[in-house]
């Protein structure tokens, strides 16, 4: 039978970090198997689902390259479908309707904390043939009486449940909508889901589901259950560690492959290996050696692999993600397309940067001269040079040859002449006289790229700032 694997996120929120590794273990199972993968939205809690939510969790999947086979499915457009088999199950004596009331229950449960039982619905509807006036059924899933269910995880190995401690399962509500539980087995069922790949906060419901498959006659699925991952101090992972959802990591300038690449490692390795281009993490993928204890989310691990990817790539190939970033930091294309070839400026700026962002904040000083330079590097490094600028204007604009190697031996000589020998005395002032401020790649290559009109054109701005 051929893979089937399935992600099936609740519009209810964002689609967060936990969220797109499950996504990505699923995709990667699927993919390594050749296999389909399903995506699904549960949106059956009409209250808190939001189309902007299931927008945002489509764009999220679109911009990580997580495409999907088939879908995507809604729950809401398949109630019909859930109505059917409630029928059925009502039909074929599986499920019965419940009349006690929420007071009923409660006063049930109480009793049987007294009694020091496990709280648990006692079945005392299950012979109930006449319906109760006034009262409106809930429908319950009538669960084994005895004996245990087994799941064989993946992941967590065997894991067994005592029958007795699973008590008869809503699985549709008095208004007649059908209950999480039990659109999940419909669905899996329907959409013929081989692998089902999860949190490990699913695990208790397994059981259920799986009882209420095995009395539809239908397969039951290999299940695996992904530990959950813990922020920095080893508490769960919240708002309060970071991005919320996974689209700010984007406007944050990482690149989808690094983020990718950091998720598969939280919980699951391949050697000693760091670095995963997207065919490796299909081809050296096992859900099956995803480890059970959770992982740890290190942010700084996240910027050296981001940095990594973006070393990694060409410079024509980095500088189609760049794009964005430059537009938004006011690098429009007539600037782009005065100023040097942006694959050469990439280049130079892509040992140094671990985020997009970063490299555009980098990158837009080739475009857009500044203004004024920073207070504090002018101060620092300009304050009283003024003879200095000159000197280094009229040297520069004597070159005959506009390159890296001849600009660096004009500036080695102007250390000896002006500044006993120290380049840092000529670099620096020469840095923020033409980027604004004292950081910035190897000056030579900088002003290489700037060329030798627009070089001497900043040199002489810098001047009236002191």
């Amino acid at each position: 039978m051929s893979v089937r694997t399935r992600f099936a996120p609740s519009p209810t929120g964002y689609l967060h970090i936990g969220g797109v590794r499950t996504a990505l273990y699923s995709w990667l199972h699927a993919r390594q198997q050749g296999g389909h993968f399903v995506l699904r939205i549960e949106d059956t809690d009409v209250e808190r689902s939001t189309l902007e939510a299931t927008a945002a969790i489509l764009e999220g999947m679109a911009w990580l390259g997580l495409d999907w086979d088939e879908g995507p499915f809604y729950q809401m457009q398949r109630m019909d479908r859930y109505r059917e088999v409630l029928a059925q199950m009502l039909a074929a004596g599986t499920a019965y309707h419940c009349y006690c009331s929420r007071e009923e229950v409660d006063a049930m449960r109480e009793n049987q904390r007294g009694r020091g039982e496990k709280p648990r619905y006692d079945g005392r509807c299950r012979q109930r043939t006449a319906a109760r006036d006034g009262v409106t059924p809930v429908i319950r899933f009538r669960s084994p009486d005895g004996g245990e269910t087994v799941v064989e995880d993946l992941i967590h190995g065997t894991v067994r449940f005592q029958n007795s401690e699973l008590d008869d399962l809503i699985i549709a509500r008095s208004d007649g909508t059908p209950t999480y539980n039990f659109c999940v087995v419909v669905d899996d069922w329907d959409m013929g889901i081989t692998h089902v790949i999860r949190g490990d906060d699913h695990l208790n419901n397994t059981p259920r589901q799986m009882q209420i498959l095995q009395a539809l006659g239908a397969q039951v699925p290999a299940y695996a259950h992904v530990p959950m991952i813990l922020g920095p101090d080893k508490q769960k992972l919240s708002k309060r560690h970071g991005a919320v959802s996974v689209l700010e990591y984007r406007e944050q300038g990482f690149l989808p492959d690094a983020l990718l690449n950091f998720l598969v490692r939280l919980g699951w390795s391949h050697g000693d290996q760091e670095i995963f281009t997207r065919e490796e993490m299909v081809e050296f993928f096992r859900i099956d050696t995803v480890n059970k204890a959770a992982s740890a989310f290190n942010p700084e691990k996240l910027l050296w692999i981001n940095a990594q990817h973006m070393q990694r790539l060409t410079p024509e190939g980095l500088t189609q993600h760049l794009l964005p970033y430059l537009n938004a930091v006011g690098v429009t294309e007539s600037l782009l397309a005065a100023g040097p070839t942006l694959p050469a400026v990439v280049a130079l700026l892509q040992e140094r940067s671990k985020t997009l962002v970063e490299m555009a904040a980098a990158a837009a000083m080739f475009y857009v001269a500044p203004v004024a330079g920073e207070p504090k590097d002018v101060e620092k490094h300009l304050h009283g040079q003024g003879a200095l600028l000159a000197t280094m204007t009229q040297a520069l604009g004597a070159l005959p040859n506009w390159e890296a190697a001849a600009i660096h031996s004009v500036l080695q000589e102007l250390a000896v002449t002006h500044a006993d020998g120290k380049m840092g005395k000529v670099a620096q002032p020469l840095r923020v006289a033409v980027a604004g401020r004292a950081v910035s790649p190897p000056i030579d290559a900088t002003l290489a790229l700037f060329g030798r009109e627009e070089t001497l054109a900043r040199l002489q701005r810098a001047t009236a700032w002191i």
